[in-house]
Protein backbone atom coordinates (compact mmCIF):
# COMPACT_ATOMS: atom_id res chain seq x y z
CA UNK A 1 0.00 0.00 0.00
CA UNK A 2 1.57 3.40 -1.10
CA UNK A 3 1.09 6.50 0.55
CA UNK A 4 -1.72 8.14 -1.71
CA UNK A 5 -3.82 5.03 -1.04
CA UNK A 6 -3.11 5.66 2.84
CA UNK A 7 -4.40 8.69 2.18
CA UNK A 8 -7.62 8.16 0.66
CA UNK A 9 -8.03 5.64 3.19
CA UNK A 10 -7.69 7.63 5.82
CA UNK A 11 -9.76 10.87 4.16
CA UNK A 12 -12.36 7.78 3.16
CA UNK A 13 -12.48 6.87 6.99
CA UNK A 14 -12.76 9.93 8.33
CA UNK A 15 -15.37 10.85 6.10
CA UNK A 16 -17.54 8.15 7.44
CA UNK A 17 -16.88 8.81 10.91
CA UNK A 18 -18.27 12.33 10.38
CA UNK A 19 -21.39 11.54 8.47
CA UNK A 20 -21.92 8.84 11.36
CA UNK A 21 -21.79 11.52 13.81
CA UNK A 22 -23.99 14.09 11.58
CA UNK A 23 -26.38 11.32 10.96
CA UNK A 24 -26.23 10.94 14.83
CA UNK A 25 -26.83 14.30 15.61
CA UNK A 26 -29.81 14.74 13.45
CA UNK A 27 -31.48 11.64 15.23
CA UNK A 28 -30.98 12.77 18.53
CA UNK A 29 -32.29 16.00 17.35
CA UNK A 30 -35.39 14.59 15.84
CA UNK A 31 -35.78 12.64 19.31
CA UNK A 32 -35.35 15.33 21.43
CA UNK A 33 -37.75 17.51 19.70
CA UNK A 34 -40.84 18.44 21.45
CA UNK A 35 -43.83 20.02 19.47
CA UNK A 36 -45.81 22.44 20.07
CA UNK A 37 -48.69 20.99 21.74
CA UNK A 38 -46.52 18.97 23.59
CA UNK A 39 -44.98 22.53 25.22
CA UNK A 40 -48.52 23.64 25.58
CA UNK A 41 -49.19 20.31 27.72
CA UNK A 42 -46.32 20.96 29.92
CA UNK A 43 -47.24 24.58 30.47
CA UNK A 44 -50.24 23.74 31.97
CA UNK A 45 -49.19 20.88 33.71
CA UNK A 46 -46.88 23.55 35.20
CA UNK A 47 -49.03 25.55 35.88
CA UNK A 48 -51.24 23.00 37.75
CA UNK A 49 -48.63 22.00 39.85
CA UNK A 50 -48.17 25.31 40.85
CA UNK A 51 -51.38 25.78 41.80
CA UNK A 52 -51.72 22.51 43.85
CA UNK A 53 -48.35 23.69 45.59
CA UNK A 54 -50.04 27.04 46.48
CA UNK A 55 -53.15 25.29 47.69
CA UNK A 56 -50.75 22.58 49.68
CA UNK A 57 -48.88 25.39 51.56
CA UNK A 58 -52.63 27.37 52.59
CA UNK A 59 -53.75 23.58 53.96
CA UNK A 60 -50.87 23.41 56.03
CA UNK A 61 -50.94 26.87 57.22
CA UNK A 62 -54.79 26.34 58.28
CA UNK A 63 -53.56 23.19 59.71
CA UNK A 64 -51.11 24.51 61.43
CA UNK A 65 -53.02 27.83 62.99
CA UNK A 66 -55.78 25.32 63.51
CA UNK A 67 -53.74 23.03 66.01
CA UNK A 68 -52.34 25.81 67.59
CA UNK A 69 -56.25 27.05 68.28
CA UNK A 70 -56.79 23.72 69.44
CA UNK A 71 -53.63 23.80 71.90
CA UNK A 72 -54.45 27.06 73.31
CA UNK A 73 -57.94 25.64 74.07
CA UNK A 74 -56.76 22.95 75.79
CA UNK A 75 -54.63 24.31 77.68
CA UNK A 76 -57.20 26.48 78.98
CA UNK A 77 -59.52 23.70 79.40
CA UNK A 78 -56.72 21.63 81.54
CA UNK A 79 -56.63 24.75 83.43
CA UNK A 80 -59.71 25.49 84.06
CA UNK A 81 -60.51 21.70 85.20
CA UNK A 82 -57.49 21.86 87.28
CA UNK A 83 -58.82 25.31 88.99
CA UNK A 84 -62.02 23.08 89.40
CA UNK A 85 -60.55 19.89 90.99
CA UNK A 86 -58.93 22.31 93.56
CA UNK A 87 -62.47 24.15 94.42
CA UNK A 88 -63.95 20.96 94.70
CA UNK A 89 -61.59 19.66 97.15
CA UNK A 90 -61.47 22.79 99.21
CA UNK A 91 -65.32 22.05 99.26
CA UNK A 92 -65.00 18.69 100.39
CA UNK A 93 -62.31 20.03 102.98
CA UNK A 94 -65.11 22.42 104.19
CA UNK A 95 -67.89 19.75 104.21
CA UNK A 96 -65.77 17.59 106.31
CA UNK A 97 -65.18 19.97 108.82
CA UNK A 98 -69.06 21.04 109.29
CA UNK A 99 -69.76 17.42 109.32
CA UNK A 100 -67.25 16.94 112.21
CA UNK A 101 -68.87 20.54 113.70
CA UNK A 102 -72.44 19.74 113.68
CA UNK A 103 -71.21 16.06 115.32
CA UNK A 104 -69.53 17.19 117.89
CA UNK A 105 -72.29 19.91 118.57
CA UNK A 106 -75.16 17.47 118.19
CA UNK A 107 -73.37 14.99 120.58
CA UNK A 108 -72.24 17.63 122.76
Amino acid sequence: MDRTQLIIGLAAILFLAFALGWLAAVIVARLRHVSSDDMSEIDRLAQELHEAERIRDEAIAYIEAREQELINQLNQTNAELQAAMEALGDCRRENDELKGWIEQNASG
